[in-house]
């Protein structure tokens, strides 16, 4: 919206050359009729005026035609997002807004409005369009060719592993991960809490039984003390887990090195879910390297996108080669199609893959930019009462792929919904922080630990955080946007 117009208005006792001047000075395209207490009656179109003037000396007359007029307006108070619903509902591009005595106050026109605020959208460099240019120009276009071997290459070197496998999707990743650890129908898996589901589905997929570690609330990651206790347990009863999926949360890596102790100790290997994580480090050392596999996403809102598409890494080389059998329908190397056990099509595409090589080359930018995104975010909200940010330990390196605040409030809103719904009437997309696993409807049965004997932390930060918007193509002034609507949705819930 303006912040100061000079309003078109007009009376029915103008003339059609009064009218006209009046478009003139104005420049809005339109006319505010308004009647001798300048109380709105209509809008009319500037060239229905124009249209009339040869035929019409006053703007009297050509009412009493009953042409085409208008009278779609709103309060002061109406949303951005309410405003456009109104213009497409009309089929116009303005909304007069009135004050309390029905006196046109202002227009708003369509190109007025603030674009939408996303919460993550792809940022693409200037390399990805030539590689993918190549896989057309050589007819690389089956899900084999050279961008696969080359990406899988290129994230090896830049994670430091000795090998990777490139597939359509995280979740695709992680299932292989679990055929590669051998977890099968009556295993166990332990599984962090407050994740995405495609951390889960798999297990199911699998056959097996997860079960939920609660959060820490020093990284929001996998609790080594809850996951103590569930191995306790778990070997108590002779029932030690296949393996442990560790989900690095929101681009931060969990706590590894009490876990990496944990489940060596009982000789548990590690699938690690960094599929949000792609960039950040544990002391130094690249997230999503410190289990026997690691998986990254490469899904349109991560920090870099292929689109769709899903990585497995490791060390060891021969699951790797494995995992290429495996998403590749498990064929034989024979020239006949021979099969000895199911495989599944989950190899990523040639052109595809020339994106991700392309995206990868920017990836350091990237982080720096979310980074950068967080820090603007903190330095405005920092004195914010009950409002705390994810924490980043020491150890931590986050690559800051979603900023996330939480409050510490006695309210007893639903904070996070209400938040969502009145920055969306702004045109900005915030969300609820991930529901935690055992408070999935579809998970109620399975097991869970908590990282102490109070309220599971996963639902605490859960019941109370939410994502605010970090794509790293995101402005500055875009940024202070949303701080500016944020802070005013905070007051108005009472929350500070």
């Amino acid at each position: 919206m303006t912040e100061k117009q000079t309003l078109p208005i007009i009376t029915k006792n103008n003339t059609i050359d009064e009218a006209i001047q009046t478009l003139d000075e104005t420049n809005q395209g339109v006319l505010l009729l308004v009647d001798s207490n300048g109380c709105y009656i209509s809008t009319i179109k500037d060239r229905d005026v124009r249209k009339i003037a040869k035929s019409y000396k006053k703007i009297e007359a050509f009412l009493e035609k009953n042409l085409d007029i208008t009278t779609h307006t709103a309060c002061k108070a109406t949303s951005p997002r309410s405003l456009l619903a109104l213009m497409n509902k009309h089929h116009v591009d303005h909304i007069t807004i009135l004050n309390e005595k029905k006196e046109p106050i202002e227009i708003v026109n369509r190109s007025n409005i603030n674009s939408p605020i996303l919460l993550s959208t792809p940022h693409l460099g200037s390399k990805e369009i030539a590689f993918v240019n190549e896989a057309f120009e050589t007819n690389w276009i089956a899900p084999v060719g050279p961008h696969i071997d080359a990406f899988e290459e290129e994230i090896s070197t830049y994670c430091g592993v000795k090998a990777a496998c490139a597939v359509n999707s995280g979740t695709a990743a992680i299932h292989l991960g679990l055929r590669l650890l051998n977890v099968s129908e009556g295993d166990i898996v332990f599984v962090s809490d407050l994740t995405f589901i495609a951390s889960v589905s798999p297990i199911l997929y699998q056959q097996a039984t997860p079960v939920f570690i609660d959060s820490e609330p020093f990284s929001w990651n996998m609790s080594p003390k809850a996951l103590a206790h569930a191995f306790k347990e778990a070997k108590d009863n002779n029932k030690l887990p296949k393996a442990v999926i560790v989900v690095s949360l929101y681009g931060q890596s969990a706590d590894m090195d009490p876990i990496l102790e944990i489940c060596n100790y009982y000789n548990v290997p590690i699938l690690e879910d960094a599929a949000e994580s792609l960039g950040a480090k544990y002391k130094n050392k690249a997230s999503g390297t410190f289990g026997k596999i690691g998986v990254y996403s490469f899904n349109g809102n991560k920090i870099i996108t292929t689109s769709g598409g899903g990585m497995l890494v490791s060390d060891d080389v021969s699951l790797m080669k494995r995992a290429k059998k495996l998403s590749t329908q498990a064929r034989e190397p024979t020239k006949h199609y021979e099969h000895t056990e199911i495989g599944y099509n989950y190899r990523m595409s040639n052109i595809l893959a020339g994106v991700g090589r392309g995206q990868l080359k920017v990836l350091n930018k990237r982080v720096c930019q979310r980074r950068r995104i967080n820090e603007i975010y903190y330095k405005h909200l920092k004195e914010v009462n009950n409002l705390h940010f994810m924490p980043e330990p020491e150890w931590s390196y986050s690559n800051r792929w979603l900023s996330c605040v939480s409050f510490e409030s006695k309210s007893k809103k639903n904070i996070p919904d209400e938040l969502t719904e009145l920055m969306d009437k702004h045109l900005i997309e915030i969300r609820p922080l991930w529901k935690p696993m055992h408070m999935q409807p579809v998970f109620t049965r399975f097991s869970f630990y908590t990282h102490d004997n109070e309220s599971p932390v996963s639902k605490k930060i859960f019941k109370s955080g939410i994502c605010l918007p970090s794509g790293s193509n995101m402005t500055t002034d875009e940024v202070l946007r949303v701080i500016d609507v944020l802070k005013k949705a905070i007051k108005i819930l009472g929350l500070n």
